[in-house]
C-alpha cells in the first residue's frame, strides 16, 4: 500500500512539473535585441547583423587569446631550501 501511495504521488509531482514546465515554455517568448539605429533603406535585422561580431571572429579572438596565454612563461620556483 505504501509502495502504491509512493508511484501515486510520484507521478502526480510529474504531472505537476510538466504542466509547469509546459506554461513556463509556451509564456516565454523569444528574447528581442535592442533595436540599433540603421541606415535609411537597410532592412531592420541588417543593421543588427553588421553590429554583432560573426562566429568565426569570435573563434579566431578565443584562439588568439589561448595562445597567448599559453606562450606567456611562468616563474620558475627555487629548488632550494
Amino acid at each position: 500500500m505504501k509502495a502504491l501511495f509512493g508511484i501515486a504521488g510520484l507521478l502526480l509531482a510529474l504531472a505537476i512539473t510538466g504542466v509547469l514546465i509546459r506554461q513556463q515554455m509556451t509564456t516565454t517568448k523569444r528574447s528581442e535585441l535592442p533595436m540599433l539605429p540603421g541606415v535609411a533603406g537597410e532592412p531592420e535585422g541588417a543593421a543588427m547583423k553588421a553590429a554583432l561580431p560573426s562566429a568565426k571572429n569570435q573563434t579566431e579572438q578565443y584562439r588568439q587569446a589561448l595562445e597567448a596565454a599559453m606562450q606567456s612563461q611562468r616563474s620558475m620556483p627555487d629548488d632550494k631550501q
